[in-house]
């Protein structure tokens, strides 16, 4: 049998860790689950765990992102949902419809009764008692990106101005019942849920976009875009990054700057957010962005405008913005494979726009 290389080894290792990390979480919970027993469960010694993942919550992380990419979690259509147009690929009819079959898509993760509770939690992708400050603060911006995403997709759908104060509701609903749905599993019945948040699409929220600042001043330019490698986008397939549009890097704490971004790329272009992050930051951008994908995707099956690309930090050097971190908040345009413009600083994405041609 031909011995293993160093990065075969690396792979297996780190997959026999994450596959006794499910099972310590899934029958103990983040809060009681110890590194000890995953060691154990994978036949390795504490060492090799730590030689792969830096602590406890970063193997949760790990362990919940593995589950929502290999579509793990969540058993399938929730009521009405099964057999309907939807899982089919037709569009939805109105914005009520396609936030109807968001919800359901979403609402799949609710645990049933007989799950244990840190079974349960984990279905959930439960983050509760599991980030500290910096994580929350980073899941408040991750949580308005959400938003805008969404919104971008409602807006497409029915051609409203603004959706992102709908977004934002429908997104409370939800978390909310997953919640309720930790504390009571079982509770209700989550086909309503679905119907309710498709009646929100009624409302008339009266929601309009305020820039929160000043743009920040851009500078002309007329450089040619170097050929890039097509990144993946976290909400699916690959994105063209000389596409004529606006692309933004945002640190995680400037992710709410988005809008700015989207807002900025005129009618027919791309809007892309480059994030530059690593470690539990991008394990906690790629847990929530892709999961959101995955209900996005029955909900709203035509094009979109909005994408979004997780970096460790080379394309946005590759772009021309170096050094970045948490608090970056950078812009450029892109006009016939030309960047005719760039700026950086708070409204860089709308900056660009008034700077270019």
């Amino acid at each position: 049998m031909a011995r293993l290389t160093r990065v075969e080894q690396q792979a297996r290792t780190r997959a026999a860790v994450l596959a006794a990390a499910r099972a310590e979480f899934t029958e103990h919970g983040f809060a009681a689950a110890k590194v000890d027993r995953i060691a154990d469960r994978a036949d390795l010694t504490r060492g090799a765990v730590y030689s792969n993942f830096p602590g406890k919550r970063a193997l949760y992380l790990a362990v919940l992102v593995a589950l929502v990419e290999e579509g793990a979690v969540g058993d399938g259509p929730i009521g009405e949902d099964a057999g309907s147009p939807a899982s089919a690929g037709a569009p939805p009819r109105t914005a009520e419809d396609a936030l109807t079959r968001f919800a359901r898509a979403w609402l799949t993760r609710l645990p049933p009764a007989a799950d244990s509770a840190p079974g349960g939690r984990l279905r959930l992708r439960s983050l509760a008692g599991v980030l500290d400050e910096s994580g929350r603060d980073a899941l408040a911006q991750i949580a308005r990106l959400e938003a805008l995403l969404l919104a971008a997709a409602l807006e497409a759908c029915d051609g409203t101005a603004r959706r992102v104060r709908l977004a934002e509701l429908a997104l409370t609903l939800l978390h909310g019942s997953g919640l309720l749905a930790e504390a009571v599993p079982g509770f209700g019945d989550p086909a309503d849920r679905a119907r309710a948040c498709g009646h929100l699409a009624r409302l008339d929220l009266a929601d309009a976009w305020t820039p929160a600042s000043p743009a920040a001043p851009a500078a002309a330019s007329r450089e040619i875009l170097a050929p890039l490698d097509a990144p993946a986008d976290l909400l699916g397939g690959r994105v063209d990054l000389g596409a004529d549009g606006v692309i933004a890097v945002l640190g995680v704490s400037r992710l709410a700057a988005a809008e700015d971004a989207f807002r900025a790329a005129g009618p027919g272009e791309q809007a892309t957010v480059v994030v530059p992050a690593d470690g539990e930051t991008a394990d906690l951008v790629r847990l929530r962005l892709t999961d959101l994908a995955a209900c996005l995707r029955p909900a709203f099956p035509t094009g979109r405008r909005l994408r979004v690309v997780l970096d460790s930090g080379t394309l946005a050097a590759a772009i021309g913005f170096a050094n970045t971190g948490d608090g970056t908040e950078a812009a450029l345009r892109i006009s016939d494979g030309i960047i005719t413009a760039r700026a950086i600083g708070a409204g860089a994405g709308r900056a660009v726009a008034q700077g270019g041609p």
